[in-house]
């Protein structure tokens, strides 16, 4: 088939653009995470002096650079819009979010939809697969305190180990709020076969657009976050402990992300820019924890409940296009997500002007010791 002149100037202009933002993009790094790490290593007679001021301000360089990432799918026309539950109302409690894999965007379009949540971004830890460690946004995570994960049956015991030693060390000593998982344990369409062969052994639902989640990282976080009782005793005896200053985890957050016609949007295309507008569904469902159950057992049914909850909610997107009602209410409310550009513009100013000022330092210095 001929390709017309029309045709070729899109792809012309398509290519073009792509061009110019993995440009920007590559200056955006090349300015946003050097500048991060020097402000914290300049900040750090202020941790030992008042740790709590230290970590607020490192919270909001943090959100900053989440920002930078949400703005170039904002730009590129890809936002979202949000359903179920709004999750503003607990954006100043714990809570864990749980949240469905599909694509490496699921992370971008995180850390866009929850630019609004208050201090949620600043304050939250991620669980992420420990080959994020070695991308270019690796050394900022490290210093943030979130916790890469090693996938695969020979690591699963000692990464639980080790992720219960880091939430008890950096958890609440750096006052987070929201710890984000993808229970799946990996990208849909890399784990759908082998969920659905377990599940056809064990007689468990077929799923299609979600696989079966494991439950280690979220039994850890539940035992090691959630409060004692609040009747003050310990289980199996009549000591009174003293409230603590941390309430410890309130909420679950199941959050189900969806994308038209289920075509998720990867980290390439977030940066380049390439596909169409297109509108992200993300819908919220909170639940309280003590509702959760803590048995291995009944946790495992409550958590594969989840999921499969979700396999009924993208079926049901995927066919109208919507997600569902609440259960006793006759329409879906949505809400679209919206972040103001005059704020993404500031912050990569920001962004700019401190890589200008931390070259002329660096500069000035060189002049002066040679």
């Amino acid at each position: 088939m001929a390709v017309t002149l029309e045709q070729a100037q899109r792809v012309g202009y398509t290519c073009l653009k792509a061009l110019l933002r993995f440009a920007f993009m590559v200056a955006n790094n090349l300015v946003a995470i050097p500048s991060y790490v020097l402000y914290l290593i300049m900040l750090q007679p202020l941790r030992m002096l008042d740790s709590k001021r230290f970590w607020y301000i490192e919270g909001v360089l943090f959100k900053w650079l989440l920002a930078m990432v949400a703005s170039w799918g904002w730009w590129a026309g890809y936002t979202v819009v949000e359903w179920g539950d709004d999750v503003k109302a607990v954006s100043e409690d714990e809570a864990m979010v749980l949240v469905n894999h599909q694509a490496t965007g699921d992370v971008c379009t995180l850390m866009m939809c929850l630019q609004d949540k208050g201090t949620v971004v600043r304050q939250m830890m991620w669980l992420m697969d420990h080959i994020f460690k070695y991308t270019n946004f690796g050394i900022v995570s490290l210093i943030h305190g979130d916790f890469f994960i090693r996938q695969g049956k020979t690591h699963r015991d000692q990464q639980l180990v080790l992720l219960k030693d880091h939430l008890e060390k950096y958890y609440r000593s750096r006052n987070r709020k929201w710890i984000v998982l993808f229970p799946e344990g990996g990208f849909l369409r890399k784990r759908r076969e082998t969920s659905q062969a377990f599940a056809k052994k064990n007689n468990l639902p077929f799923l299609k657009h979600v696989t079966l989640p494991r439950l280690g990282a979220t039994q850890v976080i539940l035992k090691t976050l959630v409060a004692p009782q609040e009747n003050g005793t310990l289980a199996g005896g009549d000591t009174v402990i003293k409230e603590s200053k941390s309430k410890g985890l309130q909420w679950v957050i199941d959050t189900t992300i969806a994308y038209p016609k289920g075509e998720p949007i990867d980290i390439q295309t977030w940066i380049l820019g390439y596909r169409q507008p297109t509108v992200t569904h993300v819908h919220y469902r909170i639940f309280p924890v003590k509702d959760v159950p803590a048995e291995p057992e009944a946790l495992t049914n409550w958590l594969y409940q989840r999921f499969i909850e979700k396999e009924d909610l993208l079926t049901h997107f995927y066919e109208t296009g919507a997600f569902p009602p609440p259960k006793g209410q006759t329409k879906a409310i949505s809400r679209e997500m919206t972040l103001s550009n005059l704020w993404l513009v500031g912050i990569q100013s920001l962004a700019f002007l401190s890589g200008g000022m931390w070259y002329c330092i660096f500069q000035y210095l060189y002049r002066c010791l040679f």
